[in-house]
């Protein structure tokens, strides 16, 4: 067994009713509280007023950023920065999907430093300091991004058509609440493209080279969960139990890229929510598999047989070669099964655009963690297949 860290320094609160101690979470974190969210609409205005009032009970006081935009931007996270420096904010909280959870790290890093979050992407030179960065309690209302906890915050440059990401240590929630309850007002389609991402996040942090034996431990656990439960959560949004599991799936994912990372459909795919932000990041996802695990599968056969055999356990009785040449189809299925088997065009990407679109997927250093590291020709080539299917 090889040598392996892990490091998790999120407290995590799980279960069904969780969200009624969120206001004395905060309040051990500050008193004037900068609250994240997108702006209120009929399935979740209720629970921000919940959140609103328990943290009132518990002596904090509100101040309600809604700005929060899917594929966040610098625009909005600048918007929510200066709301909570005219606030004397001390601590965010972020409640929703990715985007709010990632908004509310980027806000905390914007609020206590020169320049924007955009100075602190990843590949800057520029790292945010500890001792300066407001403290972060995360709230996820969906089961797909992980983000709850992770160390990166996702955002997008419209000038550059550009989306990056802050990756650094300290922003880690300090506690997240993974209440089940939250998410059973998800709509099908979005159901379904969060939890693909569950998925992705597991199978390619099994793939990456920072992968361990803990990580495969966790990601086979939420592979398995995704395929038994997210068919069914799709068809029937009420399900509590398997609304649990993939809230748990979500969080097993979550917690194995923060330690593994990636690979070459994440890097593909946050080109593609650059070029085009009302992308879904799943959906992104989702129109490169079916071209990525063909490109890749021969270079990860004992991964590639083990997800196989997971979704279809007659692939017990094959060899591991056939069970990783036979996963492809089996993910196929499940796309198709939950909706989500789509080609590039369905999302009005042209052909004239993929030449653009290509060098962008190669910014990002994720495709260098593939099993088989592609080549902008390979890339070109995939983009290629998955525009029309």
């Amino acid at each position: 067994m090889k040598s392996f860290d892990y490091y998790q320094p999120t407290e995590i609160k799980f279960g069904s009713g969780r969200l009624k101690e969120v206001g004395q979470i905060v309040f051990k974190y500050g008193k004037n509280c900068l609250l994240v969210t997108v702006e209120p609409f009929p399935a979740l205005e209720p629970v921000f007023e919940r959140v609103k009032n328990y943290l009132k009970d518990a002596g904090v006081n509100v101040s309600h950023f809604t700005g929060t935009v899917p594929n966040p931007t610098t625009e909005s996270i600048t918007a929510g920065a200066k709301m909570a420096k005219d606030n004397n904010v001390d601590v965010v909280l972020g409640i929703g999907g990715g985007s709010s959870m990632d908004t509310a790290k980027a806000i905390a890093v914007e609020a206590t430093h020169e320049g924007t979050a955009w100075d602190y992407i990843w590949s800057s030179d520029t790292q945010p300091q500890k001792e300066k960065t407001l403290p972060i309690i995360a709230v996820t209302t969906t089961s797909g991004t992980g983000s709850q906890v992770t160390q990166v915050a996702v955002l997008t440059n419209p000038a550059e058509k550009y989306k990056s990401a802050i990756f650094n240590p300290v922003i880690y929630p300090d506690v997240s609440i993974v209440d089940p309850e939250l998410m059973a007002t998800v709509p099908p389609h979005i159901t379904a493209s969060t939890g693909f991402d569950v998925f992705c996040h597991s199978f390619e942090s099994m793939q990456n080279p920072g992968s361990s034996a803990y990580i495969n431990m966790m990601a086979k656990e939420a592979i398995s969960l995704v395929a038994k439960y997210l068919p069914a959560v799709v068809k029937d949004g009420s399900n509590k139990k398997a609304r649990e599991a993939l809230a748990w799936a979500d969080t097993l994912g979550g917690l194995c890229i923060a330690n593994a990372g990636v690979t070459l459909p994440h890097g593909m795919g946050m080109a593609i929510g650059g070029f085009y932000p009302k992308v879904m990041h799943g959906e992104a996802l989702s129109v490169l598999y079916p071209e990525i695990t063909r490109f890749t599968y021969k270079e990860a056969i004992p991964e590639f047989a083990a997800v196989g055999r997971i979704f279809n356990p007659a692939l017990e009785s094959v060899s591991d070669e056939k069970a990783a040449e036979k996963s492809c189809e089996e993910i196929d299925k499940l796309l198709k099964k939950i909706g989500m088997y789509f080609s590039l065009s369905d999302f009005e990407v042209k052909e004239n655009q993929l030449d653009e679109l290509a060098k962008q997927c190669m910014v990002l250093p994720d495709y260098q963690g593939n099993p088989r590291v592609p080549t902008l020709e390979d890339i070109r080539d995939i983009l290629q297949s998955a525009l029309k299917r």
